[in-house]
């Protein structure tokens, strides 16, 4: 079996989610994006967006590491408030001119893919959760 990384082996939970595959598409969208953004935003918007987009990723691998649903289910919550941050950092950064409308238009979409997954994870944790 491949891994995401592309190794061959062992995946750990949070490598065979698709809704891990589609946050990492995510970030990678959102780093592509911020190579166009001015120098002088390196250290604001470039860098808190990226860390946003990050953010979504490594909370649902975070919360694939918890033993409890209602952690499980936290750490899915703060991924969605992550991929929104990233929302709205992109649309303010659209406003500003640093990402095109077709850009901000694909990175939208993909973060629909990912909300949509991401409540569908949070009620899988939370109907576990009432059934224990």
């Amino acid at each position: 079996m491949e891994s995401s990384s592309g190794k061959t082996g062992y995946q750990f939970p949070f490598e065979r989610l698709n809704v891990y595959s589609q946050a990492k598409q995510l970030v990678l969208m959102v780093y592509e994006s911020t190579k166009r953004f001015p120098a002088k935003e390196q250290f604001g918007m470039t860098s808190q967006l990226c860390r946003a987009a990050i953010s979504v990723a490594s909370n649902i691998a975070e919360g694939c590491g918890r033993l409890s649903r209602p952690e499980q289910a936290h750490f899915s919550q703060i991924a969605y408030g992550s991929l929104m941050e990233v929302l709205c950092q992109c649309d303010i950064s659209r406003d500003l001119g640093f990402i095109s409308e077709a850009n901000f238009s694909a990175i939208r979409a993909q973060a629909e893919r990912v909300a949509r997954m991401l409540n569908s994870l949070h009620a899988t944790q939370v109907l576990k959760k009432e059934r224990q």
